[in-house]
């Protein structure tokens, strides 16, 4: 019997995102053949009761309410931090002076500067890491990327456009939690939603060259969680509209909204290119709808592609042709190619150089918004 190294893992964070890489680390190892074994063994958070609930709940071996414990760790080997934005700086700055590897949720940070630190502190250090933009590791998408580089769409690409909408804002008497405060998520649907479809425009088509950008907030005070008759200040956006050019020359738009009434977390996008196009809608993720001229014209439409063979990006780690996977298994995806990039001593996109790149065109938005004019990257 060859006995495999064991990867012990320390995750900072315990809520919505927590449970999403809890139940990732558990699932990688069951259904991937990674090349070693992972150790969920501390899961880190603010409440002592609480983290204690969600370790024996999600499989973890400690809990543990101070960040720097789980740093100082030597047995640890990954940081992943699942924390409000305003942590995400400090966290993976300290877990790369002590050498662990690092996995962090999106955004990378809430602007420029703390982004260009992170990146500084794991390039100094040379761990590995990775921002944790799952989208990308839809089969789907995967699909889409590859039919896009093996030219499919044609030499040119005329247009991205993407929608992520939300709803979950929309009433007025929402309270103040964390997301609606500048100071600890650095924005608003701009970073939480609209990073996100950023990220995967970059991913397919290219980079930015210029933007222009509009924000809004649509209700500009809401009560305090912890007493409602009192009520405070939003500072951040509620939706983001841009406009702008990639460097190949492809035009695009791209929306993110969480007052879109109906819509619990709809993304849609298109690309056009010179010989065709493709639609994707995270609401059927496991379908791409793709278009070609190339086709025979008394044939030609938008086809409907069932990405479930074990021919489709992941498929065949998973269940029988024609079985739907969803939305956690992006996450699995991520910590799986995570895993493997870690053992070969290399960083795996999206890494941090990424999320930099991402907040870049964030905070050009935000500039185009406080200028209202068109920023050039």
């Amino acid at each position: 019997m060859v006995t495999r190294r064991i990867l012990a893992v320390g995750l900072i964070g315990y809520n919505f995102m927590g449970k999403a890489h809890s139940n990732a680390w558990r699932q990688a190892p069951r259904f991937f053949n990674l090349p070693v074994n992972v150790r969920l063994k501390t899961i880190c958070g603010r409440n002592r009761a609480a983290v204690k609930k969600a370790a024996a709940k999600l499989g973890w071996e400690n809990a543990q309410t101070d960040w720097r414990r789980v740093i100082d760790d030597s047995e640890i080997d990954v940081v992943d931090i699942c924390t409000p934005n305003d942590t995400h700086c400090e966290i993976a700055i300290a877990a790369a002076q002590a050498g662990k590897a690092i996995l962090c949720e999106k955004p990378l940070a809430r602007n420029v500067d703390e982004a260009e630190r992170m990146l500084h502190a794991v390039k100094k250090a040379r761990v590995v890491n990775m921002v944790c933009h799952n989208y990308r590791r839809i089969p789907a998408i995967v699909l889409a990327k590859r039919l896009i580089e093996r030219g499919d769409l044609g030499e040119c690409i005329f247009h991205f456009r993407a929608r992520y909408a939300q709803d979950w804002i929309v009433d007025p008497n929402f309270p103040l939690v964390w997301r609606l405060r500048s100071n600890i998520a650095g924005s608003g649907a701009l970073g939480d939603i609209f990073s996100h479809i950023v990220d995967l425009a970059r991913y397919l088509v290219g980079e930015f060259r210029e933007i222009c950008g509009a924000t809004d907030t649509f209700v500009k005070q809401r009560p305090l969680k912890k007493n409602r008759r009192v009520k405070g200040k939003v500072t951040v956006d509620d939706a983001v509209t841009m406009i702008g050019r990639f460097k190949n020359g492809a035009l695009a738009s791209l929306e993110a909204t969480r007052f879109a009434p109906g819509r619990k977390n709809s993304i849609t996008l298109e690309i056009n290119g010179s010989t065709g196009s493709l639609f994707f809608d995270l609401e059927e993720m496991n379908r791409l709808k793709f278009y070609s001229t190339r086709d025979p014209q008394d044939r030609q439409g938008f086809r409907d592609i069932i990405v479930t063979e074990p021919t489709h990006p992941y498929i065949d780690n998973w269940w029988p042709p024609g079985h739907i996977i969803g939305y956690e298994h992006s996450f699995t995806h991520t910590i799986a190619d995570f895993v493997k990039a870690l053992t070969g001593g290399k960083s795996v996109q999206p890494t941090f150089a990424d999320g930099l790149h991402n907040q870049c065109v964030l905070d050009a938005v935000k500039e185009s918004v406080r200028i209202n004019k068109w920023i050039r990257l």
